[in-house]
């Protein structure tokens, strides 16, 4: 019998084996490359989640800086506005400081022109001296004197004083400087009842000046007389700052009366002594100005205690602005201790207006 001849099967057992192990070759490096690409995701995922942690504590920083340079910016906006202000108040005052400066140089250009005009005048007010300290030696007329005085002092003291006028007004210092001629008596008269202070000589002197001026006033003279500290108040009563006509000289005698009765008290405004001035109507022809050295105040009250002396001379030349033109000043001036300006600038006032200025000695009149 013939042999048959044996297929060829290339699916032995031999072969399935060999691809059976390359199908698991295949897997297991499948399965170590997946996880490879597993462990790389993770440290990705790690390096991400760090990165965000450090991105997350700039932010957080950044809002911490942020607050605090918004609060930097509000301090220096405070700063700012600040320094805005005082800037504005540096402006102002250096506009002030302008307006006084150019105010002191025209009255220092003023006084030096007074003291050239002193200086020419000089041989004429000593000819001019003699010549009234001849004329007052003479006697008076009887009857031409309304009222009478009687003093102990020399009368020739006040040689050269400008009497007489139609309309004249009497300007009366009754500030608290007036109840001595020192400022720590003057301090220690202030506490003292008000009966002593109307004793104290200083303010005794400065009554019977008023008294020893109004028995020069003739018979049909307009006269007005005002007490002054921070206001100028009328002494004659019932006048209301009205002139008042001299007839038997009556008037006169009830404001010395009025004088007599107050005492010194309150600051010394020569605004408001010249202000009244003003509303005088005619206004006067012959002004008495009484008192004792530069003013302490101004217009308005001041809004701190004490005054130096340079304000003080600030507060006389401002007062000086608003005298009525033409009208002449004659001051009698009670020298206070520690005022070395106050005689040289009434000096120089009384010259500008056509006036005279005097120191009474302490035993007048």
């Amino acid at each position: 019998m013939k042999r048959r001849s044996r297929e060829i099967n290339v699916f032995t057992m031999s072969f399935l084996d060999a691809i059976t192990a390359g199908f698991g070759c295949v897997v297991l490096l499948f399965m170590l490359v997946s996880q490879n690409a597993l462990f790389d995701t993770r440290t990705v995922v790690q390096d991400l989640s760090a990165e965000a942690a450090r991105w997350e504590l700039k932010v957080l920083t950044g809002q911490k800086n942020r607050v605090q340079l918004k609060e930097q910016l509000q301090q220096q906006l405070q700063q700012w506005t600040a320094l805005k202000t005082l800037r504005a108040n540096l402006i102002s005052e250096v506009d002030d400081t302008r307006t006084k400066l150019a105010s002191e140089t025209q009255d220092s250009e003023a006084r030096k022109a007074a003291v050239a005009k002193l200086r020419a005048d000089l041989a004429a007010l000593d000819k001019q001296t003699e010549a009234l300290t001849a004329s007052a030696q003479k006697p008076v007329p009887e009857g031409n004197a309304l009222r009478s005085f009687v003093g102990e002092g020399n009368r020739q003291y006040l040689t050269g004083l400008r009497m007489g006028g139609k309309h004249v007004v009497i300007l009366v210092d009754t500030s608290t400087s007036m109840l001595d001629r020192t400022l720590v008596n003057v301090i220690r008269r202030r506490n003292m009842p008000p009966e002593q202070q109307r004793q104290a000589p200083k303010w005794k002197q400065l009554v019977n000046t008023v008294d020893w001026i109004t028995t020069q006033i003739e018979q049909g003279t307009q006269i007005q007389i005002f007490g002054f500290t921070d206001k100028a108040v009328s002494l004659l009563p019932g006048s209301n700052g009205k002139w008042v006509t001299v007839t038997d000289g009556k008037e006169v005698d009830a404001a010395v009366s009025a004088l007599r009765a107050q005492y010194p008290k309150g600051p010394t405004s020569l605004h408001a002594a010249f202000a009244a001035l003003r509303t005088m109507d005619p206004k006067p022809d012959n002004v008495y100005l009484l008192t004792d050295g530069l003013p302490t105040m101004g217009e308005v009250a001041p809004i701190r205690s004490g005054v130096t002396a340079g304000e003080r001379l600030d507060h006389f030349n401002r007062a000086v602005r608003q005298l009525p033109n033409g009208v002449p000043v004659n001051i009698i001036l009670f020298a206070m201790e520690g005022d070395p300006q106050a005689a040289p600038a009434f000096w120089v006032l009384a010259l500008r207006t056509g006036g005279s200025m005097l120191a009474p000695s302490e035993d007048w009149p």
